[in-house]
């Protein structure tokens, strides 16, 4: 973070380059300051033993624990046919459990003589089971002697706390902390990024105290005092970073944007046949205040999947085609830009048939443009977009080439953030004469810390309330493995919906085509929790066969994947739109924006496969009328797996905020902060998103003062240093283009 010439020294002109080399390869740590900030997981205490009846399996963990007994066996083997084959098998005991470890051939020889009944020592190893028993299988380990040792291993083993660090196979924690001890009096010369008014407000301590504290503490309270004051650090610089480009995005001019008085969005929202809820109308309020500024709104739009997002959306573009300007939504797949240009035209009626006949006196022209469109219908969208005779574009990335030039771009909608690139925006942004405004929408709803540490740059708006005449979801776990009559029952109730006149989706993580790459499915079969792990997932293909000549029989079922060609997505959405097909057997492609109201029933196929986020998603498709939606969860894992965890925590609310906490508390913060941050990985060591709240908050404001007084940081060289290097120049780039 606070890389100086001091900290900035390479590793292997410390440690030597065999050390050097594992640690870049298999920790990512390359100079002193990064070994520095290479923080301990925990600690353990020199009189208190681990908990060994707590051990996960197959996981590398360091124990430490006493010498129960030892005893060493001969036996007969290939390679020792005379039965002079040695394995030693010693007994560890912490109090809560007991684990043998066990060593083979000549490995015996040395523990044979060290570990000792009654030794105390430091165990790493990988945790497996033989004859129904936990046992590290030649680990290494390291013994606490105490005082009778040469210097350096008193000096290691003073302190009263042991840290343990995040470790490989290859390094195990106290060769690392052995390393640490080489480098740690750099520590002093680490340059504090923190300026003292906040440091001494806060009552923090520096840096180089921080560094020396979390790395040999003496108490509880040392650690504490550390870990407090490294948290500050990485929520303040990465929060410093944001407010600069908040405070640089509020530098550029923009084109105010207002809507007429008695205009298209007047014309438009008398035409609704609801009124706007109490959080449709606050929102809307919030956005065109920001259009109406000299400067780009940078806005961030989340709301529940069904909470309207598309109507405040589509107004705000209408207040941006009243103001003489054009607005673009960037939508990211056909089937969904297919379905956002249907649903608009459908909204806005006589008013999205400007320049034709029987168009209204403010109509203005709705324009689609894909990838796959014909050679003619393109040519004319494109003229449509460069004349200005569209005020509303949809579209997929086809509106970034460099072809497709805008009269006066003043709004840029990007639907489902997470699954563009920064560049493709940027290209997108840089096609207005000067920056237009950019509204973000997610149906993915994010826990605010996450939106102000992954989104800080952007102002939030939510979206929590649904709109009247949604209906409940019922969700349910079947247990395919455990209760095979439970799927029966759920086709059962499939064709119950059937025939009451609706229609089922049926979701598999597979299309089924793919080619026979025995590499390929030997990657499908990475995690073997048991055999639903260990087969393929289930395939959109042979599936919907399967259902079509066994439980739906009789049924009219149609298949819809990424793979078809353009056309036949959209002719099969049209058919299950209008009500034609009985069941859509289908990928993700349905996740996000697909509206069919008819449709009440959603059979999710080894719904274990999917994030938490993704499964709410999906479920968002069905419910979407006035009849209740049904959304079954098929797994076969076991009741007792994380993975049924997870499916029982969707199937027992629908608040998505709640169940974003949920996905982020699983996966933790790396995949978040990595889609945020040019997939660099997680630049948080200590700070816990959903933990940190308060931190991240009171950083947010202290950063934004700083910024405020001081844009270009020149009175603080410490965090200028800091950030640069949180934002090596791929992230600073990717910051700039946000």
């Amino acid at each position: 973070m606070d890389l100086v010439p001091a900290l900035q020294e390479p590793l292997k002109k410390v440690l030597g380059p065999a050390t050097a080399k594992v640690m870049a390869e298999h920790l990512g740590l390359h100079t002193v300051g990064d070994l520095l900030h290479h923080y301990p997981r925990r600690y353990e205490e020199r009189g208190q033993l681990t908990h060994l009846a707590d051990l996960p399996m197959d996981e590398h963990v360091t124990v430490v624990a006493q010498v129960a007994d030892a005893r060493l066996h001969t036996f007969a083997s290939s390679k020792a046919p005379r039965g002079k084959g040695q394995r030693l098998e010693v007994t560890i005991t912490d109090g809560s459990g007991r684990l043998q470890l066990v060593f083979f051939g000549n490995g015996v020889h040395k523990p044979h003589k060290e570990l000792l009944p009654g030794t105390r020592a430091m165990f790493a190893g990988k945790v497996s089971v033989f004859n129904r028993r936990l046992q590290l299988a030649h680990p290494a380990y390291e013994l606490l002697r105490g005082e009778t040792e040469g210097e350096e291993t008193v000096e290691s083993w003073a302190g009263a706390l042991i840290p343990l660090y995040p470790a490989t196979a290859k390094l195990e924690s106290w060769k690392l902390a052995k390393a640490i001890q080489t480098v740690l009096p750099s520590a002093q010369e680490a340059v504090d990024p923190l300026p003292d008014s906040l440091r001494e407000g806060r009552g923090l301590v520096s840096l180089p105290e921080a560094l020396i504290k979390i790395h040999r503490p003496h108490t509880k309270a040392d650690i504490e005092d550390a870990r407090a004051r490294l948290k500050w650090d990485e929520a303040f610089v990465l929060q410093v970073a944001l407010a600069r480009r908040r405070h640089a995005e509020t530098q550029l001019p923009a084109v105010p944007r207002k809507p007429g008085r008695d205009g298209l969005l007047a014309a438009f929202d008398d035409r609704l046949p609801f009124t706007l809820t109490d959080g449709q109308q606050k929102v809307s309020r919030e956005i065109f205040d920001d259009l109406a500024t000299d400067h780009p709104m940078h806005r961030l739009l989340q709301g529940e999947v069904g909470s309207g997002k598309t109507l405040v959306a589509l107004r705000a573009m209408l207040a941006v085609v009243d103001s003489g300007g054009q607005a673009v939504m960037l939508a990211p797949t056909e089937v969904l830009a297919q379905q956002h240009h249907r649903s608009v035209v459908e909204m806005m009626g006589e008013l999205a048939e400007g320049g034709m006949l029987g168009g209204a006196e403010h109509a203005t022209k709705v324009v689609l443009l894909t990838g796959s469109m014909g050679v003619a219908a393109r040519r004319h969208a494109l003229l449509d977009l460069a004349t200005g005779e569209a005020g509303i574009v949809i579209g997929t990335h086809a509106l970034i080439e460099d072809k497709v030039q805008f009269h006066d771009l003043g709004l840029v909608v990007v639907d489902e953030q997470h699954r563009f690139g920064v560049e493709q925006r940027d290209a997108l942004r840089g096609k207005g004469k000067q920056p237009p405004h950019l509204l973000v929408m997610t149906a993915t709803p994010i826990p605010r810390t996450v939106a102000m540490t992954v989104f800080g740059d952007l102002e939030t708006s939510v979206l929590d309330q649904l709109p009247a005449g949604r209906s409940p979801i019922a969700s349910h776990v079947v247990p395919a493995a455990d209760k095979p009559h439970f799927l029966a029952r759920a086709w059962e109730r499939v064709r119950e919906e059937v025939s009451g006149g609706h229609q089922a989706y049926v979701v598999c993580p597979r299309i089924g085509d793919e080619d026979d790459d025995p590499k390929k499915k030997a990657a499908q079969r990475a995690s073997p929790e048991d055999d639903a792990e260990k087969r393929p997932p289930l395939a959109v293909l042979d599936v919907a066969g399967q259902l079509a000549e066994g439980p739906l029989q009789g049924l009219k079922v149609e298949v819809l994947h990424g793979r078809m060609q353009p056309d036949d997505k959209d002719a099969v959405m049209r058919r299950f739109a209008a009500g034609e097909t009985d069941v859509l057997v289908a990928t993700t492609v349905i996740e996000v924006g697909v509206n069919v109201p008819n449709a009440t029933a959603m059979v999710i196929m080894d719904a274990d496969r999917f994030g938490v986020s993704q499964l709410h998603q999906l479920r968002g498709r069905v419910g979407r009328g006035s009849a209740p939606g049904l959304c079954l969860l098929v797994s076969e894992m076991p009741e007792a797996s994380a993975a049924r965890q997870r499916l029982n925590a969707v199937a027992s609310t629908r608040d998505g905020f709640e169940l974003s906490r949920i996905d982020l508390e699983q996966r933790r913060e790396g995949d978040v902060l990595g889609q945020a941050q040019s997939g660099a990985r997680t630049s948080l060591r200590v700070l816990a998103v959903i933990e940190d709240e308060e931190i991240i908050a009171e950083a947010r404001q202290e950063a934004a003062a700083v910024v405020a007084a001081d844009p270009e940081l020149t009175g603080l060289p410490g965090l200028r240093t800091a950030l640069e290097a949180l934002l090596d120049e791929e992230r600073e780039q990717y910051l700039e283009k946000g």
